[in-house]
């Protein structure tokens, strides 16, 4: 390719106007950039803040579901005495009744 050592007005001002946009352009991104950091930046503080909260809360749910499980264990342990019981007093009941 030949470079022209001879350019018109109109071309000399249409490649210029070509440079200040990429110029520009070029600008746009380096102002987008940093203001796209700060804002994920900022969402990312909020996302950690409400993270942190839920993970409280859940602290919270598991040790209920702890307590829960604690007294389903206390009642599976006590149960068959329970019913043992409960059918021992029937029998009582029923011997009583039928006189015997």
């Amino acid at each position: 390719m030949t470079i022209p050592t001879y350019v018109t007005r109109e071309e000399f001002e249409a490649r210029v106007g070509v440079l200040e946009r990429e110029v520009d352009g070029e600008k746009l991104v380096s102002r987008y950039t940093p203001e796209q950091a700060r804002h994920n930046g900022e969402d990312l503080g909020a996302l950690k803040s409400q993270f942190s909260r839920f993970e409280t809360r859940l602290d919270g749910v598991d040790k209920r579901i702890e307590r829960v499980e604690q007294k389903i264990d206390g009642l599976a342990r006590s149960l068959p005495g329970s019913v043992a019981d409960a059918m021992s007093e029937v029998e009582r009941e029923r011997r009583e009744r039928d006189g015997r």
